[in-house]
């Protein structure tokens, strides 16, 4: 079911009690744009209300119908939790989630007044979220599993249709493969994601995105070896050669963090910004 308002920005009812509205960000790293959620009908939560875009903060009033008691982000990039304080500035709701880590690309301006930890809950008379701690894509990284339904949603931990960015500092590969296979535990109906359309098929997009993640670390180690003494960003050719070369500064991210994974292993070493077998 779709529904449209004054401004003509579409949302979707995934199920009763359950909305989606999609911001207008819509870009190369962002597909469509950012999904904001909204949970309940008497009293609302949200989830994600992305950039602060004035137009979408009023359209998510517009949309809720009704008292917005909670807001939520999954974690702090732009494309996620700017519109916090402009959408709690408007409707006195108090904010859940994690504070912005120490980190580039942070969004500064989220501070919960309820911090979120792992299995946490938001309990209300019309629905249960638990947060799910899955560091990786960021540290503060929450996914939130709607207790009634048995979905996921999982921000940008997995999104639909393609793989996300892993950049270190603040970004993990070693703890984004672990939350990966944390999630798959859960045994979710489906994942609904911050980018995207619903995923009805978890276990199967998780193995795959394990599978591809490891198939590129062992790419690298070959790299590694063949391709002694370079840099991060020199080995990306190496590594990424289906990638195109406009997007070799977004690999190079994710290379590094395939290389420090490495390193935590015992595969690596760095010496002076170059990189060569341990």
């Amino acid at each position: 079911m779709s529904g449209f308002g004054p401004r003509m920005e579409p949302y979707t009812e995934l199920r009763p009690g359950i909305r989606r509205l999609v911001a207008p960000n819509p870009s190369m790293m962002t597909g469509p744009g950012t999904n904001t959620y909204l949970f309940g009908c008497e009293a609302v939560a949200v989830l994600d209300p992305g950039p602060w875009i004035d137009s979408h903060i009023d359209r998510i009033q517009e949309v809720a119908d009704a008292p917005i008691r909670w807001i939520l982000a999954t974690h702090t990039h732009p494309d996620h939790s700017p519109g916090v304080v402009r959408l709690a500035e408007a409707t006195g709701a108090e904010v859940l989630g994690m504070p912005a880590p120490d980190a580039e690309h942070q969004d500064r301006t989220f501070r919960p007044s309820r911090v979120l930890g792992h299995g946490d809950e938001l309990a209300t008379p019309e629905f249960v979220l638990e947060a799910v701690h899955t560091p990786g894509h960021a540290s503060n990284h929450l996914c939130y599993r709607h207790a009634d339904a048995n979905w996921l949603f999982t921000g940008d931990h997995v999104i639909d249709g393609s793989t996300v960015v892993i950049n270190p500092p603040d970004g993990n590969m070693s703890h984004y493969i672990t939350s990966l296979r944390r999630v798959k535990d859960l045994q979710c109906a489906a994942l609904v994601p911050g980018h995207g359309e619903v995923i009805n098929d978890p276990d199967r997009v998780i193995d795959w995105i394990v599978d591809h993640r490891l198939e590129r670390e062992t790419k690298v180690a070959a790299a590694l070896a063949a391709n002694p003494n370079l840099t991060s960003l020199e080995l990306v050719p190496h590594v990424y050669k289906d990638v195109d070369k406009k997007l070799h500064g977004w690999a190079e991210r994710s290379l590094l963090a395939h290389l420090l994974k490495l390193e935590d292993d015992g595969v690596a070493l760095c010496r002076d910004g170059r990189w060569i077998e341990a």
